[in-house]
This record gives structure tokens, C-alpha cells and sequence, in this order.
């Protein structure tokens, strides 16, 4: 008898669990509860006195004994105010969490429960500001980790490509390239599934349409309906249901323009375009912009000015993150932030850009273009991988890396593409690092779920 009353207790525990689970801090669920409840009581005295007064006043009739059994007046009062109290409360929960899960039904994935979905969305909206420059794929790739851990978050983005569908719809139609942003913008979607597959989708050259990739074509097309590429950058993110923010880092029509050391002859030659640096011979002395002094985003400046957290990389070292810093004013808004400001070295070098790099190379080099130290710490992966194509290389930490900087070297390596940066590896690394230096993070429950 003993051993079954246990187990009915914990049944009944078992059943309440997921209830009580709602009522845990940050969730935003138990104020409105609350209020939900205080409402319904002060409705319920308004009743019970209008009930009493009907009762006490109306004449003798046959559905007063029938009431008086419905109100249980045989039993002591306090129990009969838990009885009809619980059963209140009880159907309150119960059509309040009917009526949540009925609206947010087209909003939670199948097969994840309701509550998960609203304490990852609610721990996500108070994530830190956090601020990732860079471009192509390195950049996506951070993006689609770090959206698992905070929605405020801002990518700001080179807008120096001119090669391939970007370089063909910037010279035709005379729109900033939308490549690396359309890729940025995918990254962040809250759902990559078959809208951002599509967004991604390439159509090939016998469609007519030279490879162009419909993401890249419906940038263009809202660019010139809106007049206002930034306002088509912001209604794209609408359509792909983007947590976060994609900006240029300027609105100016800007080349990039590259000093080459060719070893045969010992000369330099001058290259203008993105596309062209990676396959002229010779290794690269300098980069900069034409026209060299272009106007910043304004957004991305606030942005940089308001982040908690920077995080320089990964991505080609001169044609996707150099092309950021060579804009004054992000350069100037980089060294005045007061966020913690992180490099993430890349896995592989780049052949035709950083062939034979080490990590210190890639830290001078912008050092060097920036005038100075700028981060606080440096992310590097230590893990060897023998699967990478020549002439790629790997770029592994240095000697002297950790008696110059504050590094941190780890596995980041993605196993199935060992040229790059695993993203959930990468993100959690970053946000550990970062939450060691401010505290801890309030509900920091696993989310990759």
C-alpha cells in the first residue's frame, strides 16, 4: 500500500514537471501568469458575490438543494476553497498553455517542444551584442554558429568582390556586389532549410542567366525597387526570418587594389580587383581601396561603437577581411570600442593570397594595414589534418604566438571540410571564452539541441 501511494506521488510529480518548468526565471512567462491569475480572481469574488446574493434573496424553489450539494456546504470551508481552487487553478494552466501552444504552433519546429523553443528564443534576445567583420565563406560560417547563442548580433561585410555573378551584376546593373552578403544573410536565417536553399539556389549557364544565384538576383531586383540597396539587404533578411543584422561596411563603389612582389623578376606589379589579386603571381605587399577614403556605413560604425563583443574572421585574409579595415572609419570605430575584440586565425592559407602563412604572418598583416595591435585575443586550431589539397596548407600556431599575444588554440576543424572552421565548434569556443571574461551567462543550457 505504502509502495503504491510512492508511485502515485511520483506520477503526479512526473505530470507537473513540464508545468513547473515554466515558471522558471528568464522565460518572461510568470508576471503574465500572474496577472492571468489575479484577474481571473478578482472575476471569480465578482461572481461568488453576485452567486451569493442570488442565492440568499431568491424564494424557496427545487434548484436550491441541487445547489447547495453543488457547492459542497457539507464539508469545512477551507477545504472546499482548495477544492474549487485547484480545479481553478488547474483549468487556468491548462487553457493558458492551450492557447500558447495553439498560436505558436506555426512558429516551433516538429518534434521540439514548446518550451524549449521559448526559453532558447528568450535566452537568445538577451545574448550579447556581438559584431563579426569579415566576408565570404569563413564569415557564413562563424554566423551559423554564433546564432545559436545570441540574436543580437551584426555582420558587417566587404563589399569589394567584383568577380563571378556579384562582379557581373555590379558591372551591369551598377548594385554593391550582394554575394557575400546573400551568403551572410542565409547563414543567419532562422530556418536554412528550403527558403534559404532556394535564396542560395545557382542557376547554371545554359538558363541564360550566367550562373547568377536567385539570392544574388532578388538582392538586385529589391535594390532597384526600393532604390536603397541597404533597405533590400533589410527586406531579404525579412523574407529569410534573419536573427541579426547584415550591413556593408560602405555604400561606396570600391575596388580593391593590391602591391604583388613577383619573386621571378623581384618587381612589384599593381592589380586593381578582388578577383584578379588570388591569381596574379607574386605575394602580396599591400592592399587598399579606390577611392581610397570612402564614407563608412553609418549603422556599421553605431554597431561597432555599441558591440560587446568583435570577432575579426576567419575569412581570406586581403580580399575579405583587409577590405573592412581599409575604411577609416571602421578601422577608427574598431581601435575606440570598448568590446572585447577577438581574431580568429583560418584553418588552411589561401593559395594565391597567403601561401606559406603562419598565424603570426596573418596578425602582422593586419597589424600592419591597421597601425597597431588591436585584439584581445587570438583563436587558432592546433588539430593537424593530412586531407588538405595542395597547395593549400595548414596554418598551425607558432612558437612564438602565445609569448607575443593572449592566444587560445583548440580543435576548430570542421571534419568533413578540413579547410575550415567547424561553425558549433568555432561559436562555442568564442562564447566561452567570452563569458570567462564577463561572468557567467544566465540560463546557459545546451541549445544545439
Amino acid at each position: 500500500m505504502q509502495q503504491r501511494k510512492k508511485s502515485w506521488f511520483g506520477r503526479l510529480f512526473s505530470d507537473a514537471k513540464p508545468i513547473l518548468k515554466w515558471l522558471k526565471p528568464g522565460i518572461g512567462v510568470k508576471r503574465y501568469f500572474f496577472v492571468l491569475l489575479a484577474g481571473t480572481t478578482l472575476l471569480g469574488v465578482g461572481l461568488t458575490l453576485l452567486i451569493l446574493d442570488v442565492y440568499r434573496s431568491a424564494p424557496d424553489t427545487w434548484w436550491l438543494p441541487l445547489f447547495s450539494a453543488l457547492s459542497l456546504r457539507e464539508l469545512e470551508r477551507p477545504i472546499r476553497v482548495l477544492i474549487f481552487g485547484g480545479i481553478g487553478l488547474g483549468l487556468l494552466i491548462y487553457g493558458v498553455l492551450g492557447i500558447n501552444r495553439t498560436l505558436l504552433k506555426p512558429f516551433v519546429k516538429p518534434g521540439k517542444p514548446l518550451l524549449d523553443t521559448v526559453a532558447n528564443y528568450r535566452r537568445r534576445e538577451r545574448g550579447p551584442r556581438v559584431v563579426a567583420i569579415g566576408g565570404g565563406n569563413g564569415l557564413a560560417s562563424l554566423l551559423r554558429g554564433l546564432k545559436f547563442y545570441t540574436h543580437n548580433i551584426t555582420a558587417i561585410v566587404t563589399v569589394a568582390d567584383d568577380g563571378g555573378s556579384s562582379g557581373e551584376l555590379r558591372r551591369t546593373m551598377g548594385v554593391l556586389p550582394p554575394g557575400d552578403i546573400r551568403n551572410c544573410l542565409a547563414a543567419l536565417s532562422d530556418d536554412e532549410e528550403l527558403i534559404t536553399q532556394l535564396f542560395k539556389y545557382r542557376f547554371g549557364e545554359s538558363a541564360g542567366l550566367n550562373g547568377h544565384s536567385l539570392g544574388n538576383l532578388l538582392i538586385t531586383a529589391l535594390a532597384d525597387i526600393t532604390g536603397s540597396f541597404e533597405e533590400a539587404v533589410a527586406e531579404s533578411g525579412r523574407v529569410l526570418a534573419v536573427r541579426g543584422r547584415v550591413l556593408p561596411s560602405t555604400l561606396h563603389d570600391v575596388k580593391l587594389v593590391a602591391d604583388l612582389r613577383q619573386e621571378t623578376t623581384n618587381r612589384e606589379v599593381r592589380v586593381k580587383g578582388e578577383s584578379n589579386i588570388p591569381t596574379t603571381p607574386g605575394k602580396v605587399q599591400r592592399v587598399w581601396l579606390d577611392p581610397n577614403n570612402p564614407e563608412a556605413y553609418p549603422l556599421a560604425i553605431q554597431a561597432i561603437l555599441g558591440a560587446e563583443l568583435i570577432i575579426l574572421g576567419p575569412g581570406s585574409l586581403f580580399t575579405s577581411i583587409l577590405p573592412n579595415l581599409l575604411v577609416p572609419d571602421i578601422a577608427a570605430a574598431l581601435k575606440a570600442s570598448r568590446a572585447y575584440k577577438f581574431y580568429v586565425c583560418n584553418v588552411a592559407t589561401q593559395p594565391g593570397e597567403t601561401d606559406d602563412f603562419t598565424c603570426l604572418d596573418h596578425i602582422h598583416t593586419i597589424e600592419r594595414h591597421m597601425g597597431g595591435r588591436v585584439f584581445h585575443l587570438v583563436l587558432c586550431n592546433n588539430k593537424e589534418v593530412n586531407t588538405l589539397l595542395e597547395p593549400s596548407k595548414q596554418v598551425l600556431p607558432d612558437p612564438q604566438l602565445e609569448e607575443d599575444y593572449a592566444a587560445y588554440c583548440t580543435n576548430l576543424v570542421d571534419e568533413e571540410h578540413p579547410w575550415r572552421h567547424d561553425p558549433i565548434k568555432l561559436a562555442r569556443t568564442i562564447m566561452d571564452l567570452y563569458y570567462e571574461r564577463t561572468g557567467p551567462q544566465t540560463l546557459r543550457e545546451e541549445t544545439l539541441s
